[in-house]
Order: C-alpha cells, then structure tokens, then sequence
C-alpha cells in the first residue's frame, strides 16, 4: 500500500518520510508515539503538521488529539517562525481553563526515525464542525436560521470574553475551527494555532518574518488589518465570528457575500436577515477597528435575549459525525441536554457575574444534577437487574449488504477518506462541489440506492466504503487534469456568464487560437473526456462535473 506525501509522492507504507523530497510522511494507524498514545486516524492536516484522533493507552483508552508539529517549509526563518507558533500554543493553552475549549494535557517531544517530532494532547471533541455542517446544509439546497445564528452567538461571545480577559485574540475564527459538541449540542472553539498574546501596552502584533510574513487568518473571514498589515485587536475576532453567522445564515461563502471592488458587504442582496441582526453584524464588521464593537460582552447586551429566540435546535450534526462532510446524512434531533442546558443557562444569567464566568457555573450545576440523577437510576437499575437475570435474549445477527457492482469485493483506496479531503482543501477546491460530485458518481451507479441515506450503521459499511473509494478515484482525475491554482479556487463558481464572456472575447480576437467558443469547447472536451467517460457531452450538471469541464476551460483560455 503506497502513502502519500502532501506533494502526492508516492511512498510504501513503511517509511516515515518522503523518499523524493523528504517531508514527513502521516503516522500510521497503531502506532504508539511516546510508548502512550495509540495512532487511531488523521483528523486533518495544515502547513505546519497534522491532527491526529489518538488513544491514550495510561488513561483507559481515553480518546485524545495529538497534534503533530511538522511544518512544510524550507527557509530556516520560516521553521524559527512555525516553532514560534507552536510553542506558542502550548503556552497559551496551559493557561486557558473553559468548558468549551479543549483541555491542553501536555506536550511532548519524540523521535522517529531519524528526526524530533513535537506534539501537542489535548481534548477530544465528539461531534462535526460548523463548515461540515454548512455543507451539509449547503448540499440540501439550505442554510441556518437567524434564530439558530443567534443562538450560536450567544454561545460563542462567552468564550470570546473569556480568552480576550486573559489579553487572548484567537485570530483563526471560521466555521472550521467550531465544532458542536455531540454530547451537549454547544459550540466548541478549538485551533490555537494561530492565537497572539497581546503585551499590555501594545494593542497589535506584527511577524518579524521577513517580506511574505506568516499573517495568520483565512483569507474571507479575517479583517484586513490581520492579513494585510499583520496587525490584531479584539475586535478582530468579533469581525471574523460576523462573518461565520453571515455565512451560516446565508449559506454562502465569504466571497459571494462581497464586493471586493467597491469594499461593500451585499446587504439586502445577498444579505438579508433582520434589521437587528443587520445593525449588529455591520458594526462587527466594520472596516476600521475602532469603529467595531471593543468587546464581546456590548455584542451581547445588543443582541435579543436567548429566550426570546430560542427555538427547536435543527443545528445538530449529521448521524456520523467523523464523515459527515462526505455523504448524504440526515439531521438528528436535538441533543437531550440541550433544554436542560438552556434552562440553566437563563437561571444562572439572573446572577450577577463576569460572562465569562457562566459556562464554569452552567457546566457544575448540570454536572452536579446528572450525578445525583445518575446515581439514583444505578439504584434503581441495580434492583431490576436482579429480577431479570434469568431472562436469555435471542441473538440477532444483522445481515450484510453484498458489494454492488463488485462482486468480488470492494478496491481498497489508497488514501484515507480523511487525506482524500485534506487534499481536496489544500488544492482549494470547493468541498461541497467535490461532495455533490462524488454523490452524483456513486447513486448514479446504483440506482436501487436513490433516497438512500447511508448511516454509520454496520449494514452501511461496505457502502460508506465504496463512497470513499469513488471519493478518491474522483479526486485523482481532478489531479490528472492538472488544473492552475485560479481554476481550482473557482470552481463551484463558474456559470453560463463565463461561456458568454469567452464568446464574445472569441469573435473579438481576444481568446488566441480560439475563434469561437465551439472550438474551445471542442478542445476542452477532448481533455475532458478521457478523464470522465462516463459524461455525456452537453448534459453535464451546472454544480458538479460542469464545473470541472468550466475549470479546465478556464486553463485553455488562460483564466481570461
């Protein structure tokens, strides 16, 4: 079984780094790094390393992450800066103590190979992040409520308020970096990655590496002071959570969201919540920093209380979480702590205190009425079982779904489902074009399966399988066709507006070689379709495989 590198070189599975350029390669699943922590799966990958699910062999099996510190650079300056980082984050972390952030455990060095790995352990968290669950809306034609936005707000600015007491910016806040959490259905920050302390008597941070800098944020969600001077304020965070509600609530990402010509936000357009709503995202999202809202606490005196808008939570992730990016899932009903929680919640807000105080006393007064509920269903149970151990239940044995169309058995892919979509986030293609993608691929092919939801139940295995397989042998032909870093950046955007303008800059003798736009479209066809067969010329999906034929298109004609 080959693996592979970030740069898509080939490897066997038993190196630790790349033969051709040297990087280091994933960890494997079982292995034990530190002689303590079990490699279970990636979780995902970025410039500087990879996250890993691992389980902590000294804590009862204990789930735990292990991010790995393994950054891809070369200049000496850019490792100094990324080592800076990430011991950055340790530092940080060993300070932070809230309920809705990953605990930090410890950090550890350990060799493999030839070469020192650093590590960092923190929490686990059960459950989907906010940009699964936006595609997964985003996939069935939806987006969130306004109300389920507010709701996410008022969860989110306690945490803000928080971090920003102990002179914190996070700097990183996108839909990606929040996840909600399966067992009490509240949102979880996690990613320090890129957090700053600010010194007390400077209000901003510039990287002192030299001309490209490492200026830390995602390039939509982050204001300009942050991506373009290096500079970062409280406020700064409260710009990037406006635009995570603006893209929940829209279902749209940032870039649709606004004109970059004229530095507009697409209110009323694109944009269309209430006007309360309105008033406060735009005053998040002001351009300079000292017009914004200076803290996370005046965001939450203007927003409407959380009983008036709390509603049935539709916001649940999808049945399988640790896929739910990838397949059709259906949305489950809100989790059961989640009223009691709200109830608590309203109760303590009645008692004077800092906010970011609250989820602490929220978090021990549901733990204190869980274990005394708890305790009084063990008696309880403990009675009944004595009365029914002599009862023998049938076995039942749940049948399994044969391989369809592979009678033999399923081809294994080569890559893990989860290095399939880190490879789809470092070419920046859209994750949900891609998703809808591998979808049309896959109930095509099996048309008995139309309307069927695959589930993370044992009968669906062999089928989650084959959906991961066709997800990697489409990922494949989209890395044949070789596409430059603008079309795969706009793909999910193309339209029929595109085939027009090409048109017109055709007859004008403004598209080189091409005269027309028949003659490109006849040469794109003839990359196209060695790539993907099975499509049918002029019948190809506005949202799927149309936007790949646009993105090579695109390449023909120079991205003109």
């Amino acid at each position: 079984m080959s693996v592979y590198c970030s740069k898509q070189h080939a490897n066997n599975n038993s190196q630790s780094f790349c033969i051709h350029c040297g990087e280091a390669l994933p960890l494997t699943v079982g292995q034990v790094i530190d002689n303590r922590y079990e490699i279970a799966r990636i979780l995902g990958q970025g410039g500087f390393g990879r996250s890993y699910l691992a389980i902590d062999r000294q804590k009862a099996r204990q789930k735990c992450v292990l991010k790995e510190f393994a950054p891809q650079v070369v200049k000496s300056e850019d490792l100094l800066k990324a080592k800076e980082l990430f011991e950055r984050e340790a530092t940080v972390l060993k300070k932070i103590q809230h309920p809705q952030i990953p605990r930090f455990h410890t950090s550890l060095q350990a060799k493999i190979g030839t070469k020192d790995f650093f590590f960092l352990v923190q929490d686990y968290v059960e459950g989907a992040n906010y940009y699964q669950l936006f595609a997964h809306r985003q996939s069935q034609g939806k987006s969130f409520s306004e109300e389920e936005v507010m709701n996410l707000l008022h969860n989110i600015l306690p945490i803000l308020s928080y971090i920003h007491s102990l002179d914190i910016v996070h700097r990183d806040i996108s839909p990606d970096n929040l996840i909600l959490r399966q067992s009490d259905g509240l949102p979880v920050l996690i990613d320090f990655g890129g957090v700053k302390q600010l010194p007390a008597s400077q209000g901003f941070w510039r990287t002192q590496l030299a001309g490209n800098g490492t200026l830390l944020g995602k390039k939509g969600y982050a204001p300009e002071e942050q991506l373009i001077q290096g500079k970062v304020f409280k406020s700064s965070d409260l710009y990037s959570l406006a635009v995570t509600a603006l893209v929940l609530v829209t279902g749209k990402e940032p870039q649709l969201l606004y004109d970059s010509y004229n530095g507009n936000w697409y209110w009323g357009k694109e944009i269309k919540v209430s006007p309360k709503l309105e008033a406060i995202l735009k005053k998040m999202l002001a351009y300079k920093p000292s017009d914004r809202y200076q803290k996370a606490d005046h965001v939450l005196k203007d927003l409407p209380p959380l009983s008036s808008i709390l509603k049935v939570n539709t916001m649940q992730p999808p049945v399988n979480s640790q896929n739910s990016s990838i397949t059709k899932l259906k949305t489950m009903v809100a989790a059961p702590g989640k009223s009691v929680y709200n109830r608590t919640h309203a109760a303590v807000k009645q008692i004077p205190m800092p906010i970011w105080l609250r989820p602490f006393a929220v978090t021990f007064i549901i733990t204190m009425g869980v274990g005394l509920t708890g305790a009084g269903v063990w008696v309880l149970g403990s009675l009944m079982v004595k009365s029914v151990t002599s009862i023998t239940l049938p076995k039942v044995e749940i049948p399994q779904i044969p391989s369809i169309n592979n009678p033999g058995g399923i081809a294994k892919s080569n890559r893990s489902i989860q290095a399939v979509f880190s490879r789809v986030q470092e070419l920046e293609i859209s994750r949900v074009v891609f998703t809808n993608t591998v979808n049309e691929i896959f109930y095509t092919q099996r048309p008995n399966l139309q309307g069927r939801v695959l589930t993370d139940k044992p009968e669906d295995r062999l089928l989650r399988e084959q959906w991961n397989s066709t997800a990697d042998e489409l990922l494949r032909k989209i890395e044949q066709a070789n596409l430059s870093q603008a079309a795969r950046r706009k793909i999910g955007n193309f339209s029929q507006q595109d085939s027009q303008r090409w048109d017109r800059l055709a007859k004008a003798g403004r598209l080189g070689k091409y005269r027309s736009f028949e003659d490109l479209r006849q040469e794109t066809y003839q990359k196209f379709d060695p790539l993907f067969p099975g499509q049918e010329r002029g019948k190809l999906k506005q949202q799927t495989f149309l936007q790949i034929w646009y993105a090579i298109a695109s390449d023909q004609v120079g991205n003109k």
